[in-house]
């Protein structure tokens, strides 16, 4: 082993950064909470867009799918821009596009324009988290990197908890542009905060462009595969997935591009995207626990309000408040699960909250029905999240085990990546399997309510009778009754598919559950460190 090598690790040991890490905790974790923001704030702003701009409900959809789409693509590089340009440089000119381009999209005149800043914005955005994480590894020693990782993980789930309510609001009172617009004042602060406060550590300074070359071929694959990908996994439902040609050829795009992606790289003498850190188990298995985490968060945030809105007729804002309970447990549970890995294992954690994440979701299948109240819906939100608040920081801290510091920012960048797809794969779910399964318990339903079934027959009678003696007459009556006993019978259906959906969400918690216990032995006393034997 090199001398260099050998330096590495005690060089960014005794460095320090001027200011205190919690101040630049905060900034950091600020454009953090910002660009997560804006992943599920204009949700609900779609139909106004679409009014506003002239277009069409489907055509506003690409609001998303194009920042999603950019979004998705800088992540996994971001580690190499920021060895590239330095991570301060690096950090400082995500936030300015992403600033900018928000101003942008608030003043768009079309839609077309504001596809087009909308994927500046996800392109700006998607170094701020890999970033945000990787200047609290670096600025926290190892026995406090959990306690910082816990405030960016504040952000980074809170966010898309109040994202959609707060669009809403906004949109409401006020007009959908200033969704955009918010993010000036706190972008512009935030920039000049972080000119201010962040500083590169001196393994990054000495890294920074020496002998790096553009790997132009992994970045083409990245960007056609990850792209094909987005947009499969967005419209895929909307186009009924293979029955479409569109998505069909997506998904050999995407496959062909990724697969072709992972050989380039295991040989590239600069890979753009470190794949060979995959072949430590941990890392490789705390990347799948994200991905599946992205999946359980998002699923369960779209699960939730839809089944509130769409079955029980809660308004997005009363639906909104329904989520607020999960997040108030989440932002009680991450300072105390920061200091619960100085003491105990992190696979130890990570299994505890698998754990309560799958008897939660199970709790959910027996509790989701059509007379489910407020508080209910509420409390039920809550123990979601419990499970929720006991997995970000280990999982994080479990892929940083084992790892040289000048990885950090490659791990960052990938850990994000592995949630933000599990995100869209985790919505594009739920999305398809409510579909199916609506169709499925519908149609099982439908094959009981006949007049040869003489429970059905007597309910139609019995309701036609009622109804014709508030003054209809007795055909109108009688196909009241009919409209009734349907309405009813597709609000048992759907609510049958939200139940499976949360089945799956509880099978998936609990096999990470029994992955969990295949990390790493870690010392918490030693900040973190796998443990040998």
């Amino acid at each position: 082993m090199s001398a260099g090598s050998l330096a590495l690790p005690q060089e960014q040991a005794i460095w320090q950064p001027k200011f205190n890490p919690w101040l630049i905790a905060a900034v950091v974790s600020t454009a953090a909470f910002m660009e997560v923001l804006d992943t599920s704030i204009a949700n609900v702003a779609l139909p106004y867009m679409a009014g506003n701009l002239g277009a069409s409900n489907d055509e506003s959809t690409w609001v998303l799918t194009s920042y999603l789409v950019s979004n998705a693509i800088v992540l996994p590089i971001s580690g190499w821009f920021a060895v590239r340009f330095g991570r301060k440089n690096f950090f400082m000119a995500c936030l300015a596009i992403f600033t900018v381009s928000s101003l942008l999209c608030g003043m768009a005149p079309s839609l077309g324009f504001l596809l087009l800043f909308r994927i500046m914005q996800g392109a700006g955005g998607g170094g701020l988290q890999p970033m945000c994480q990787a200047i609290l590894a670096d600025t926290f020693p190892p026995q406090k990197r959990a306690l910082a990782f816990a405030v960016y993980g504040i952000a980074a789930i809170m966010a898309p908890t109040i994202g959609p309510t707060l669009g809403g609001w906004i949109t409401f009172n006020y007009t959908w542009r200033w969704i955009f617009f918010i993010n000036l004042p706190v972008g512009v602060l935030t920039l000049l905060l972080v000119h201010q406060l962040v500083q590169d550590p001196p393994y990054l300074a000495r890294l920074k462009g020496a002998g790096i070359k553009l790997d132009y071929i992994g970045v083409g694959l990245l960007a056609v595969g990850v792209g094909a990908l987005q947009i499969l996994l967005d419209k895929g439902q909307e186009d009924d997935w293979f029955g479409s040609q569109f998505i069909t050829t997506l998904v050999i795009i995407s496959a062909v591009c990724l697969v072709s992606l992972v050989i380039w790289e295991l040989y590239s003498k600069h890979p753009v995207i470190d794949v060979r850190l995959f072949k430590n188990f941990n890392y490789l298995s705390s990347n799948l626990m994200m991905f599946t985490f992205g999946i359980l968060l998002f699923g369960s945030l779209v699960t939730m309000p839809q089944f509130l809105q769409t079955v029980l007729g809660y308004t997005a804002e009363l639906a909104g408040f329904v989520l607020s309970g999960g997040g108030f447990v989440v932002l009680l549970a991450m300072p105390i699960v920061g200091q619960l890995t100085t003491r105990i294992q992190v696979r130890y954690i990570v299994a505890f909250g698998w754990f309560c994440l799958a008897i939660a979701m199970y709790y959910s299948t027996s509790r989701i029905d059509l007379l489910i109240s407020f508080s209910s819906a509420s409390w039920l939100r809550a123990a979601q999240a419990v499970g929720l608040g006991f997995l970000f920081v280990p999982i994080t801290l479990a892929a940083y085990i084992g790892q040289p510091p000048e990885k950090s920012n490659s791990v960052a960048g990938m850990v994000n990546f592995m949630r933000n797809m599990g995100s869209s794969v985790g919505t594009s779910m739920v999305t398809t399997v409510l579909a199916r399964r609506l169709q499925y318990h519908q149609s099982i339903l439908v094959s009981h309510a006949t007049s040869a079934n003489q429970g059905f027959d007597n309910l139609v009678t019995g309701l036609t009778h009622r109804l014709t003696e508030t003054g209809l007459s007795p055909p109108d009556a009688k196909a009241h009754a009919y409209a009734r006993i349907y309405a009813a019978l597709q609000g048992q259906a759907a609510t049958l598919a939200y139940i499976d959906v949360f089945w799956i969400l509880a099978v998936g918690a609990a096999i990470m559950f029994m992955l969990s216990f295949l990390l790493k032995k870690n010392d918490p006393q030693g900040g973190g460190e796998a443990v040998v034997g």
